[in-house]
């Protein structure tokens, strides 16, 4: 285990990454813009298709759904990439903070090189296939999130997580004021209800606009047939690389405020 400076100094860091994300770059307010023209000008399959994101979100709040992964799988993956006895997810829970972080950076990078892949491969039809893509990514962006969870000692079988995920997946998507507002809430999660932190989320409306505007010029672009493969491969990777991160952050900022507690400070 970690002494109380090594995780103050952990906790310093996520700190000062949560101040970074504050700032928003030009590009993404830009990259919101089109949506008020795209609003009109999106054929009606893909805007069906983007909708039923929200259904997708609820039910996997819910129950976890088809996205549900298995945690034996995890625990395996877990197992081999760590020097610590790993056979629950209690024993998770108490593995060193640098092995989280270790595991997690892994699963990253797999789950990066898949969305680079998968952009390409829908980019190259532009506007027919980004339709299939669109419930790939939040797919994967769900799987990434609930194995970075469990890899903290967290369960995606709990509802109270599989809320906390969709709050993750929102921060990654969110502007300067969402960012805040989320960090606040997620802040003062700690023996909250499940029914309370579905309060929180403000109706799937709010989930739908923030998770549709992320897709802002990089989706646009990707509509365009062939040249779309570039513009796919490169906005399904940073998607994933912000998610990923946002869920990394946020879970390991959970472990050190849990084990600082424990030793009252």
């Amino acid at each position: 285990m970690e002494t109380t400076e090594q995780l103050l100094r952990y906790l310093d860091e996520i700190e000062q990454w949560e101040q970074d994300q504050k700032g928003l770059w030009f590009w993404e307010k830009i990259g919101r813009l089109p949506f008020k023209v795209l609003d009109k000008l999106t054929p009606s399959f893909i805007q069906e298709k983007i909708g039923t994101l929200i259904s997708e979100l609820a039910n996997f709040v819910q129950t976890g759904g088809q996205y549900l992964i298995s945690r034996g799988s995890m625990l395996k993956i877990i197992q081999k990439n760590t020097l610590s006895p790993v056979e629950t997810l209690e024993d998770v829970q108490h593995m060193p903070v640098e092995d989280m972080l270790k595991i997690s950076e892994f699963l990253q990078k797999n789950r990066k090189n898949f969305a680079t892949a998968q952009g390409a491969s829908t980019g190259f039809g532009g506007i027919f296939t980004i339709a299939i893509d669109i419930p790939v990514i939040l797919g994967l962006a769900l799987k990434t999130l609930q194995e970075i969870a469990l890899v903290h000692g967290y369960d995606p079988n709990d509802k109270v997580e599989r809320i906390f995920i969709v709050k993750c997946l929102q921060f990654a998507s969110s502007d300067i004021v969402g960012k805040e507002a989320i960090l606040k809430e997620l802040s003062a999660m700690q023996g909250v209800s499940a029914q309370e932190m579905m309060s929180q989320l403000k109706g799937w409306q709010e989930v739908f606009f923030t998770y549709r505007d992320h897709f802002g010029m990089k989706k646009l672009f990707q509509m365009i047939p062939v040249a779309g493969m570039l513009f796919g491969a490169y906005a399904n990777r940073t998607m994933i690389h912000d998610i990923a991160e946002a869920g990394t952050m946020l879970y390991r900022k959970r472990r050190i405020m849990e084990r600082l507690k424990e030793e009252n400070i």
